[in-house]
């Protein structure tokens, strides 16, 4: 097992890369490892030419995924929409992967991020002993990703500031950056893009421009349309995290996420299943990705202090946390969904106990 804590998708996938490339003959886009056929099967799953098993690493419209990697082949820059928890990081971070081998170069938007962390920054102690020199000069990984002809990976684009965020527009609209204090220029090689995440449910969004916007393809990645669909994502995901933090993997993993699954849908919805009780939503979001870390903090609460066995003991104080985001407002709607639904569902009485116990 891997000292890293997490490893990169090019590296936890290396072997179906391979695969992939080696049986490959299809037309590859300048600076592609592979073409946009085979990216397409390492997203969505299927066989490599040799018979390699591909895993699927992203669950939903096929389409969706062909239209992000059909704009990737142009020189319109990509960007992957939706509420938290859709899988926008993951199918950016595999696109990059499969791609052009590299995952690494990528910005982390905050309030926080300036142009001197997008566009290129300065060694002050190179800078005052010698002046401005290319030497001097700290490229960021989006002059790396031009000057390479690699994908460039920006995470929440709208927590960025405005002002910032059109920095980017030389860059995507001219695919060169200037670098005035040297007189020179860096333009994009061949197989350059730039692939972005951003949601518009959170607070602190800063809107795009409308400049922007028109230089980005929007691909708008949805919620699991069915339960089924969304458990299953999950239980695959809590699968691999399990294994990366070596926690054995209760047998019963599979009705657990069922019915916790069940739960966040009834109250992000704001109806029971049958549609026969309107229910209050709480402030958060409950999305896919807070249940996989519900079902993995519970796992390990059950691996260290309750021998092995996952229960809704094990899952009830996780659950509190990825729901109750308001103390006040997000507790009473927690009870009145306790009381109203959840008191008189059969097979559900430990989550009924457990989490009445807690709030």
């Amino acid at each position: 097992m891997s000292e890293k804590l997490r490893m990169l998708a090019e590296e936890s996938y290396a072997d179906e890369l391979k695969a992939l490339i080696a049986g490959d003959s299809g037309h590859r886009p300048p600076g592609w490892s592979m073409s946009p056929r085979l990216v397409v099967t390492y997203l969505m799953g299927g066989r490599a030419a040799d018979g390699t098993v591909i895993t699927p690493k992203y669950v939903g419209d096929r389409r969706l995924i062909e239209t992000a990697v059909a704009t990737l082949a142009t020189d319109r820059a990509l960007l992957l929409l939706g509420v938290p928890g859709t899988a926008k990081s993951w199918v950016s971070e595999h696109l990059a992967a499969a791609i052009t081998g590299d995952s690494t170069l990528v910005i982390q938007c905050t309030a926080g991020t300036d142009e001197n962390q997008v566009r290129y920054g300065w060694n002050y102690a190179q800078l005052l002993a010698h002046g401005p020199s290319r030497d001097a000069l700290v490229p960021t990984p989006l002059m790396r990703a031009m000057e390479a002809g690699r994908l460039c990976r920006f995470e929440e684009l709208t927590r960025m500031g405005s002002d910032v965020q059109d920095t980017l527009i030389t860059v995507l609209s001219e695919k060169m950056m200037p670098i005035p204090e040297l007189n020179t220029t860096v333009h994009a090689a061949r197989g350059f893009n730039i692939i972005a995440t951003a949601n518009n449910r959170d607070k602190g969004v800063n809107e795009l421009s409308s400049a922007l916007k028109r230089r980005f393809n929007v691909v708008v990645l949805p919620l699991p349309d069915t339960a089924e669909e969304e458990v299953a994502i999950i239980v695959k995901r809590v699968g691999e995290m399990a294994h990366s933090l070596d926690l054995p993997e209760p047998k019963n993993v599979s009705e657990e996420v069922a019915r916790v699954v069940s739960i966040f849908r009834e109250l992000r919805s704001g109806s029971s299943e049958d549609g026969k009780i309107a229910l209050k939503s709480p402030s958060g979001g409950l999305s896919t990705a807070e249940t996989i870390a519900v079902m993995v903090g519970g796992i390990s609460q059950a691996t260290f202090f309750n021998d092995g066995r996952l229960t809704p003991e094990t899952l009830a104080a996780n659950m509190i946390g990825a729901v109750v985001k308001d103390p006040v407002q997000d507790r009473a709607v927690l009870g009145e969904y306790l009381e109203t639904v959840l008191k008189k569902r059969r097979g559900f009485e430990g989550y009924y106990t457990s989490l009445t116990d807690l709030i």
